[in-house]
């Protein structure tokens, strides 16, 4: 995956939230360190407002240097405490399991979980910034223990919050932006549309059968589009008879110039993906590959599973990858596509274009996961 400044930002918005995860280790660490030092300068700023006395406290300069390095150490023993307790607990209990928890349930780990961060980090910070070792922390005075309790409580409230409000924020900007996504790759192209229609005009006069069953289809397709866009998943059976519905109705305009087979339903039919996933890598495969060959090609279509994933290939025996686009807009549907496959899966999906020799192969790896029961 490409490190730019999309993909950054939808990993900084991973940081936040609590499923999909989007970059390397690393670079969670970095946002890890980026809170923490926000973190500290806001400790800071109100380390001064409450204590500081007369404007020369507010012009010193190692003044604030030494209590941000302070605040800076203790932040991120905090930080980095939750940071690794997530990543333990999760390894623990896997990410599919805690994406399957009831929303209550889940509710309490991630409270639970910053809370023992928040345990373990304030002591080990308090510890390491104290000349007097454990003595800031003294547990003979109950005032000190009582206040160090309830401080780390309202600590651990306020960053909840925070956390959850920007979690429910990037969850609604995500299933807008896949509302929207889905909007565009569901809609029907008007050339597309218009062309069928044409086509069923002008074979009425002089081969009414062929037209009605090219009405047929089309309405097939019809039906097969808006019920997927009706629905939040969809399953590999389902999105292999919209695709199947498309190709027939592509070559009875196209008829000899294009030949195709769809395998891998079976079993595997009531794999869980998103809807209208499949169909622009089918659409690419037709328009980019077999549109502007002379003779056409063939179109294959199928499915497998390969340990935890499920693979998904769209071949064609068209012009190729080196071959100049005739259409306007190349690219942009796989744009899309990506861009959705990051939004739900992080980096647990990705799409490749590869050679056929003849052709393109686009192959589609993302989570397999079996659709709950209706």
């Amino acid at each position: 995956m490409k490190i730019d400044r999309s993909y950054l930002a939808a990993s900084w918005r991973s940081w936040f939230s609590r499923d999909a995860r989007i970059g390397p280790e690393w670079l969670h660490l970095i946002w890890t360190q980026l809170f923490c030092m926000i973190i500290a300068a806001g400790f800071t700023i109100l380390g001064f407002v409450l204590y500081a006395s007369g404007t020369g406290a507010w012009r010193n300069l190692s003044g604030w240097a030494h209590w941000y390095g302070i605040n800076l150490v203790v932040s991120m023993c905090v930080g980095f405490a939750i940071h690794f307790l997530f990543r333990l607990s999760i390894a623990i209990v896997s990410a599919k399991r805690l994406k399957a928890w009831s929303q209550g349930r889940r509710a309490v780990f991630f409270a639970t979980v910053p809370m023992l961060g928040l345990a373990i980090g304030w002591p080990l910070g308090g510890w390491l910034v104290s000349q007097e070792g454990f003595g800031w922390f003294r547990l003979g005075d109950t005032n000190a223990v009582v206040g160090s309790l309830l401080l780390s409580l309202l600590i651990s409230f306020i960053f909840y919050q925070f956390f959850a409000t920007k979690a429910r924020q990037i969850e609604a900007e995500k299933q807008a932006a896949e509302a929207r996504l889905r909007l565009l790759q569901g809609q029907i192209e008007p050339h597309f549309l218009f062309n069928t229609l044409a086509n069923v005009i002008s074979l009425i006069d002089h081969d009414a059968p062929k037209a009605k069953q090219m009405l047929e289809t089309f309405t097939d397709y019809l039906r097969a589009t808006l019920s997927s866009l009706r629905r939040d998943d969809a399953t590999l059976g389902s999105e292999l008879h919209l695709v199947q519905a498309y190709l027939e109705l592509l070559k009875a305009r196209m008829e000899d110039r294009l030949q195709f087979s769809i395998e891998g339903a079976g079993e595997l039919g009531q794999a869980r993906l998103p809807p209208l996933l499949l169909q622009p890598l089918v659409e690419n495969a037709i328009h980019h590959g077999l549109e502007p060959k002379l003779d056409g090609g063939h179109v294959q279509v199928r499915a497998h599973r390969d340990g935890e994933s499920l693979v998904l290939e769209v071949l064609d025996d068209g012009m190729g990858l080196q071959a100049p686009s005739r259409r306007p807009g190349a690219g942009v549907a796989l744009a899309n596509l990506r861009e959705r496959l990051l939004a739900l899966y992080g980096d647990a999906a990705s799409l490749t274009l590869g050679a056929n020799n003849p052709g393109t192969v686009a192959t589609l790896r993302l989570p397999f996961e079996k659709a709950l029961p209706a």
